[in-house]
């Protein structure tokens, strides 16, 4: 699905799931051909876990692939999941993949992040060859510095022991003292006035003797009070730095190559990629809606929704654009929302799509009706429709939202009332046995004022041996 991430820039959503964690992304294409590929890692507190997704890269020319930092709903570094480094090959998947796609090599790549998505693009970039990295007050020692963050330490861990913080401290200064990727061109940023810089910076600035091309932006300023602020004060120098890199500058002496632009490249391979990883999958069925029916009429304005979405783990809500709700799915694929307030009289468009467990959305399912004065109508749940209900006593179970009892017939005959919950349910059984065959009950509300509602019907058929013999649409009452 394309949109503007900031407002200014198309994106495409995605899922890698080809490995064992799902790795949510955003994508945009290069501007005029661009032969390059910036991939940005999160900070903690990056709007929907997406970092530097607020605009500032909107100018840049190359292609830019943002990585979620969102895993069971928790931050990872990008790493790990009770110590289980799985997750971080599935990262590697994804930036590979689209790597590939793009016809690109590990040398027309930058990993770029801030905080936790420096040490990220740290990480990833030293272990994995990439060419470029944009690291900004990163943390060197992980494991420590989560300790300040419990939910993630224990996302990470699974149980937070010191030698699993000595592991995680461990891997970003491993990988510089074992020289990895000494010919990568590393751009670091931190400040004395960040607070993290004497810890988790400083002592680990020595481990880069050996790069080729390590330059550390040292900030200074009176006006940076905080880790945050280092960033916020150097956006200016770090977009020229990125700049320069997608250009194949990298400054440092020697023979340095301008331009990567191929305005006529051919696409079809990140197209294909991005259409088989879209996060809108049309082979995902949306989901199906019972209630309200396609242009209903809604008397008071209570409307609760029932139907199914096999596949899925949610259903997700919205009218206008605007967030209504999520429930869940339970394992037959079915599921009901209730809004817990009256919608307002008039016409409503509600869209509905399935989420899986893979985070794959489907296609939209649309459903338009109009809410009406008057008593809402009720609606069984218990039987549905054609079912086979086994005898001799049958029980009856419903929704009746706005009313405070609830009536049953069939034939014109009064079968019994039933009291309605003030969350609408309600459930009545008849305590006598039921004739065999087909049987069609109706059922009406009854609100505070004593206004009768419309009724709604379900027919079914009891197929018990031990019912009592009657003709079809008869009862006996036995006591």
């Amino acid at each position: 699905m394309s949109k503007a991430a900031s407002g200014g820039r198309p994106t495409l959503t995605g899922i890698e799931a080809s490995r064992t964690h799902p790795v949510e992304y955003r994508f945009a294409h290069a501007k005029n051909g661009n032969r390059h590929l910036v991939v940005v890692f999160a900070n903690f507190s990056a709007p929907e876990e997406y970092g530097w997704s607020n605009g500032v890269f909107d100018n840049l020319r190359s292609n830019i692939l943002w990585i979620r930092d969102l895993f069971d709903g928790k931050n990872s570094y990008y790493l790990c999941k009770g110590m289980d480094f799985s997750l971080e090959q599935s990262v590697v998947r994804l930036i590979s993949n689209v790597m590939r796609s793009l016809d690109l090599t590990p040398d027309d790549c930058t990993m770029f992040g801030g905080s936790k998505g420096g040490s990220a693009a740290l990480y990833f970039g030293l272990k994995y060859g990439f060419r470029n990295i944009v690291s900004i007050v990163p943390q060197f020692k992980v494991g420590s510095y989560v300790l300040k963050h419990p939910t993630v330490a224990q996302f990470m861990m699974g149980e937070v022991t010191d030698e699993n913080v000595r592991v995680l401290d461990s891997v970003i200064p491993d990988l510089v003292r074992q020289g990895a990727n000494r010919g990568a061109n590393v751009y670091m940023l931190s400040s004395p006035r960040d607070e993290q810089y004497t810890e988790q910076v400083e002592p680990f600035l020595q481990l880069f003797s050996g790069y080729e091309n390590f330059n550390f932006v040292y900030s200074e300023s009176p006006y940076i009070t905080d880790h945050t602020l280092v960033t916020r004060r150097n956006v200016p120098i770090l977009m020229g730095i990125v700049n320069l890199l997608i250009d194949g500058i990298a400054p440092r002496l020697g023979f340095v190559r301008n331009g990567h632009e191929q305005p006529d490249a051919d696409r079809s391979g990140i197209n294909a990629y991005l259409e088989a990883t879209s996060k809108v999958q049309s082979s995902f069925p949306a989901p199906v809606v019972s209630v309200p029916a396609v242009g209903e009429r809604v008397p008071g304005g209570i409307v609760r929704f029932t139907g199914s979405a096999p596949g899925a783990v949610r259903v997700s809500i919205w009218e206008n654009g605007k967030f209504m709700g999520s429930p869940g799915v339970a394992p037959d694929g079915g599921w009901t929302w209730d809004p817990g307030r009256a919608w307002s009289k008039g016409e409503h468009v509600v869209r509905i799509f399935a989420v899986s467990a893979a985070g794959y959305h489907s296609e939209r399912t649309e459903v338009t009706f109009t809410v009406v004065e008057g008593t809402p109508t009720p609606v069984f749940t218990v039987p549905v429709p054609g079912q086979q209900v086994p005898g001799p006593v049958v029980g009856f179970m419903g929704f009746a939202p706005g009313a405070v009892r609830v009536g049953f017939e069939e034939g014109g005959i009064s079968l019994g009332w039933g009291d309605v919950a003030p969350d609408g349910g309600w459930a009545w059984e008849s305590g006598w046995s039921w004739s065999e065959g087909r049987h069609v009950v109706e059922v009406f509300g009854v609100d505070r004022a004593g206004n009768e509602s419309a009724r709604s019907s379900v027919d079914f058929t009891v197929t018990s041996a031990f019912a009592a013999h009657q003709p079809d649409g008869y009862f006996s009452r036995s006591h």
